[in-house]
């Protein structure tokens, strides 16, 4: 026995299939005694006519003629009947409701030498003839017991119901959790995990999921550091290599080379920071600095830009706490984006303030970003562009990299954009950033 009640608390489906089989078992009770009762009740009301059939003599005398009303409306009461009582010069009744019309029964055989038995909407009516009185006698009230019984039972099915749902959704609790757990994941927060002290399936799956996002933590941070550490290396070889080049003549190859060393740098340093930032201790090197006279500052580096530049700030300057250097990387990022596909058109930078929230919005009128892009822009080396070609764009990093700065600020970063029309990117950042981050 012990094992078998261990075995259900261990499973989900045996604890389903015991609520299950426990509501069926209540409900067979409940709908058996229900019928029963009708039944003994529909029994003891077809037996009455014989009952008075034998007993009729000794009701009528019980009564007498002329009748003893006091008598009659005892015997209504004891016998739960009505009684009707009529001459020509006066019409008793014990039940004040009447509820049938006596004087519409049809007649449908004999009884006694002085009793009939009539008939009205399938209801039985006995009528006795003495003393020139008429006596008609029938049940007070049809089924009441039944609706009651009725009632009673559709209320205890209700309640059994309502107490199924409260176990089952108390059991179900987990999964609820889960769905949470699996959203944090999915949203990056490998770090969550979710809490149970189960036995059964749904503890076995939570253990599952939580192990699973321990691998990917653990993969993902090894692909980290072996990202960083390659990035690292490469740096030696590169510094060598810009070395060598200066030793070499001025030429059309010695430019080209430079170029590509450079590139070759600026990729190394994007992903370098692109890593740092995606860590979750990422640490921000935060000052405060009057936003919308920082924003400004870093967009007039990009007055050379031949469709123009407008800059639009409000009156009134607020400090905020930001890593300076990140934040004017990530302004760079969005202007040089704009600029690389603006063709030539104005480009608006728009500062505001919003709820202590710094609100950056850079505008172009370019070319502008399909919709089935829209949602992987800013992933690291997602391009629009599948040729990859160099004079179309960067290596995929810049958009990546704002947005971490953005995240790691506390802030977001939301990109609207239609072909032909331009791309609006807004980037929120808040007064001060977590302090979890600063250092």
């Amino acid at each position: 026995m012990t094992t078998l009640v261990q075995h259900v608390r261990k499973s989900l489906f045996f604890r389903l299939l015991a609520i299950f089989g426990v509501t069926v078992i209540l409900f067979i009770i409940i709908i058996s005694i229900s019928l029963q009762t009708i039944s003994d009740e529909s029994d003891a009301i077809e037996t009455i006519p014989d009952y008075f059939t034998r007993n009729i003599e000794s009701i009528i005398e019980d009564i007498g003629t002329p009748p003893n009303l006091g008598n009659a409306m005892r015997l209504a009461g004891e016998l739960e009947w009505t009684i009707n009582i009529r001459n020509p010069i006066m019409q008793w009744s014990s039940d004040a409701e009447n509820r049938l019309d006596v004087d519409t029964s049809v007649y449908a055989e004999p009884l006694t030498s002085d009793a009939e038995l009539h008939t009205i909407n399938g209801e039985d009516i006995i009528r006795v003839q003495r003393g020139g009185y008429d006596f008609y006698m029938y049940r007070r009230a049809q089924n009441s017991n039944n609706l009651f019984v009725i009632y009673v039972g559709v209320a205890i099915a209700l309640g059994i119901l309502f107490l199924n749902y409260l176990l089952v959704n108390r059991m179900l609790d987990p999964v609820r959790l889960l769905r949470r757990g699996a959203e944090r994941i999915q949203k990056g927060d490998l770090g969550y995990r979710v809490k149970t002290n189960r036995q059964d399936e749904l503890g076995e799956l939570t253990e599952s999921i939580n192990h699973m996002a321990d691998s990917l933590q653990s993969m993902l941070e090894a692909k980290r550091q072996l990202l960083m550490a390659i990035s690292h290396e490469l740096r030696t070889p590169i510094t060598k290599a810009k070395l060598r080049m200066e030793f070499m003549p001025d030429s059309d190859e010695k430019e080209q080379l430079k170029e590509d060393i450079d590139e070759i740098d600026l990729l190394i340093s994007d992903l370098l920071e692109a890593e740092r930032l995606n860590n979750e201790h990422a640490v921000l090197v935060s000052e405060p600095v009057h936003f919308a006279e920082f924003v400004s500052g870093v967009a007039e580096q990009f007055d050379h830009y031949e469709g123009g530049l407008t800059v639009v700030t409000p009156e009134e300057d607020l400090v905020f706490d930001i890593d300076k250097l990140r934040v004017r990387l990530l302004i760079t990022n969005l202007l040089n984006n704009a600029m690389r596909h603006g063709e030539v058109k104005p480009i608006e930078v728009k500062v505001s303030f919003v709820d202590e929230e710094g609100i950056v919005e850079v505008i172009d009128n370019g070319e502008g970003i399909s919709e089935e892009h829209l949602s992987q822009i800013s992933e690291p080396f997602y391009r629009a562009d599948s040729s990859r070609q160099r004079n179309t764009g960067g290596f995929g990093l810049g958009l990546y990299l704002c947005r971490l700065i953005a995240q790691a600020h506390g802030g977001k970063m939301n990109i609207a954009s239609e072909i032909g029309e331009g791309t609006h990117i807004t980037v929120n950042l808040p007064r001060h950033p977590p302090q979890s981050e600063l250092e």
